[in-house]
């Protein structure tokens, strides 16, 4: 496990206190540059764009705001902003701008005053975490929420008006599904067929599976909670599928997070993976393929309480990302290779994505709520490689190194020995360490070993007289 240090950072202004999942990154004014949302507990939503320490604009909202999130919730092809509060109360934030930018920039429109939602609506309160996406594969994005008394609820939205651009609907509820263990992250998946799977976390590093039955149950779906939901009230037990990972359990009850359709590739193929990671507080990782087929498990002595994916080294595989309470920050990737990031300061919310901080361009950032009241954004948080290498393979990838040493007569199959080349397989004598295979030395080394004391105890790689030596018997 390597440390790394990111230096490229940006200090936003927050003031306020927010739920570990009233944060997130989208495109919220459908510019395809995202911006940084974030819903503190007085219903206060803060929109930030770019490098700007200050909310680019602002909007209030009814109630504790438990969970934002950013996408065609209304599948009309464009984003809006969601926000849920404790109270029940549901949002509709529309922030696209109807007025051009002007040479700045800067939209006229939006900039300076408060904002308000386009669209509120009740519904059952004690939220505490929202997806927004496909669920049944039927090409429109669901809403679903999970709740504090494990329950979690569908919802998709109706449309009543004649097809304008003005928000003219409600959300209906779809099905409601009960846990047995509380409800921490939800997430889809690719299934075996390829249609979304529906993932949410359980205790324990467990995971369950949510059917979507209202497209193959008997009957039209519910249209509101009136007596009609009161039907599903109950579900069947087919409709929660209870998955426990393969491994030993310390704590059962222990918090558990996960995401889900890790990609593993640039094509579409690649893209439905199946893969996912689950991570719990007392701290292991485990990275699962499909239903059952785990790929790795990792432990680390760091309470993690938040679980993401980016694409850190641009080839397309996206790396887990895991952070802990004290701000130490896991990647680890496919392979099982771990690189560590430490902030300075303690963190109560946690997010990663793609953000436009700098350049007019989407760069992989991280993003650190601390309770100092500011909000870290280290963006360009990429790497070449995510494992450990020295410079003597970065070169011999290198066709020109490998010919300059052709040249000089010192391409061998290993590296070549000498008074600064130590191998574990050598034979200490005196100052330096010669092979067994001392025939295959090159006349030149031996020169050089003949002209040291054996007396003398063994130079550094380093040793300026070595490399001195070795130069003129070149």
């Amino acid at each position: 496990m390597r440390s790394v240090s990111y230096v490229q950072r940006v200090a936003l202004e927050f003031s306020g206190s927010l739920f570990p999942h009233a944060i997130c990154l989208g495109d919220v004014d459908n510019d395809t540059l995202n911006e940084l949302v974030v819903g503190d507990t007085s219903g206060k939503l803060s929109v930030y764009k770019n490098d700007d320490s200050r909310p680019w604009l602002t909007c209030s909202c009814q109630g504790m705001l438990t969970c934002v999130g950013v996408g065609d919730v209304c599948n009309k092809g464009k984003n809006l902003v969601v926000a849920v509060s404790a109270e029940g109360w549901f949002h509709l934030c529309d922030l696209t701008p109807t007025k051009a930018p002007d040479a700045s920039g800067h939209h006229e429109t939006l900039g300076g005053e408060e904002q308000r939602p386009v669209f509120k609506q009740h519904i059952p309160a004690n939220t505490k975490v929202m997806l927004i996406s496909d669920i049944d594969g039927d090409g429109c994005c669901e809403l679903v929420v999970g709740y504090t008394d494990r329950v979690v609820r569908a919802f998709r939205w109706e449309d009543l008006g004649d097809g304008t651009e003005h928000l003219t609907g409600q959300l209906v509820s779809l099905k409601k599904w009960m846990l047995e263990g509380q409800v921490d992250s939800l997430s889809v998946t690719p299934g075996r067929m390829g249609l979304p799977e529906l993932m949410v976390s359980q205790p324990g590093c467990a995971y369950a599976i949510l059917l979507c039955t209202w497209n193959t149950d008997p009957g039209p779906p519910p249209t509101s909670e009136g007596p009609e939901e009161g039907t599903r009230e109950t579900p069947a037990a087919r409709d929660v599928v209870l998955h426990q990972t393969s491994g030993r359990i310390h704590n059962k009850n222990v918090s558990t997070h996960l995401i889900g359709n890790i990609k593993r590739g640039r094509s579409p193929k690649s893209g439905a993976s199946g893969l996912f990671a689950l991570c719990t507080l007392d701290g292991t990782l485990k990275l699962t393929e499909e239903a059952d087929k785990l790929l790795w498990s990792v432990q680390v002595d760091h309470q993690l309480f938040a679980l993401e994916k980016l694409d850190v080294t641009g080839n397309g595989h996206e790396e887990v990302v895991a952070c802990a309470w004290d701000g130490q920050t896991y990647i680890i990737d496919h392979n099982r290779t771990v690189v560590r990031f430490q902030v300075d300061e303690n963190v109560r919310a946690f997010c990663a994505g793609l953000y436009a901080c700098k350049g007019g361009c989407n760069s992989p950032c991280l993003v650190y709520v601390t309770f100092n009241q500011k909000i870290y954004v280290y963006w360009e948080v990429q790497l070449e490689r995510m494992e450990s290498t020295n410079l003597l393979k970065v070169l011999e990838a290198e066709p020109e190194f490998c010919g300059l040493l052709r040249e000089l007569g010192t391409l061998t199959t290993s590296p070549p020995p000498g008074p600064c080349f130590t191998k574990p397989s050598t034979i200490p004598m005196g100052r330096h360490s010669v092979p067994p295979q001392a025939s295959a030395m090159p006349p030149s080394w031996t020169t050089v070993l003949a002209k040291r004391d054996p007396s003398e105890p063994p130079h550094p790689a380093s040793c300026p007289r070595c490399l001195q030596d070795r130069e003129r018997t070149l």
